[in-house]
């Protein structure tokens, strides 16, 4: 494989146009760091309608979902969290995770030209592999006010032995270089193009909460339609998933009638 465009601070700043630009309090770039999200979440907090952001290499103590690890090689995908300060903190906040992965979705599609499915509540997904996820963690500030940090995590070009090591089992993960047909953007172009979309994303976030992402996100709903299997703890709920709702519950109907799922793990029942 070709070295690694290495990320740099400078050249993720060229990048984003200057209406962006003048709302980013700080953009970091580190070569190594134990998690991007932890980082943002420990540091002060962003001035209303500024944004922070932070990317690294490696993280030693990168996390999905539910307190899971995730790591990536050195040079092989985008490790980026970026924070903003709501005035209040939203009712639908939960749906933030959904409205990230639509803004990454819409920021793909520009870069590539194909836009990854959305899987319910954090996945991106191509040819029913993992492309990347979505994490988000809130921290409240004072007078009702909220801290929001969004992660996200892309594979961008690894070699056949680390996707098969970064997914759940082996052949469970895909990156935008096969994805891409071998012309992955890149990955400073990426930074900077997902910077401006989630800085789009979270003031129309704020002004109108998840019904303006509603649509997009049914669009690219990749359960939508499909039996699956719900798994949160020692309870498990079998049905088919008919999309979301409002605020970003996924809606299951069951045998025993229609559920709202606020959290939990999502599988596509066996042969789907």
């Amino acid at each position: 494989m070709p070295p690694p465009d290495l990320l740099d601070p400078d050249r993720i700043r060229s990048r984003i146009g200057a209406n962006v630009l003048q709302h980013i309090a700080r953009l970091e770039v580190f070569k190594e760091l134990n998690s991007t999200n932890s980082h943002l979440l420990g540091a002060p907090a962003p001035a209303p309608g500024n944004l922070t952001a932070a990317l690294a290499e490696f993280q030693h103590a990168g996390r999905g979902r539910r307190g899971r690890t995730w790591n990536m090689p050195p040079g092989s995908g985008i490790a980026l969290s970026v924070g903003w300060s709501f005035a209040r903190t939203p009712e639908d906040l939960p749906a933030l995770s959904l409205a990230a992965g639509v803004a990454t979705r819409q920021v793909i599609e520009a870069l590539t030209g194909r836009a990854p499915m959305l899987k319910w509540p954090n996945d991106l997904v191509w040819n029913h592999r993992k492309l990347g996820g979505i994490l988000v963690e809130t921290a409240p500030q004072d007078s009702g006010a909220c801290h929001a940090v969004v992660g996200i995590g892309v594979n961008v070009s690894m070699d056949r032995e680390t996707l098969e090591n970064v997914g759940e089992h082996p052949d469970s993960a895909i990156d935008l270089q096969k994805m891409a047909n071998a012309r992955p953007p890149p990955r400073n172009d990426l930074a900077a193009a997902l910077i401006e979309g989630y800085f789009e994303m979270f003031r129309t976030f704020e002004k109108s909460g998840f019904r303006a992402y509603y649509a997009p996100f049914r669009e690219a709903d990749y359960l939508r339609r499909r039996p699956v299997t719900v798994t949160d703890g020692p309870d498990r709920l079998s049905g088919t998933a008919e999309g979301v709702d409002f605020r970003g519950a996924l809606i299951v109907m069951s045998p025993g009638g229609t559920r709202r799922i606020l959290s939990g793990d999502v599988t596509l029942r066996s042969g789907q």
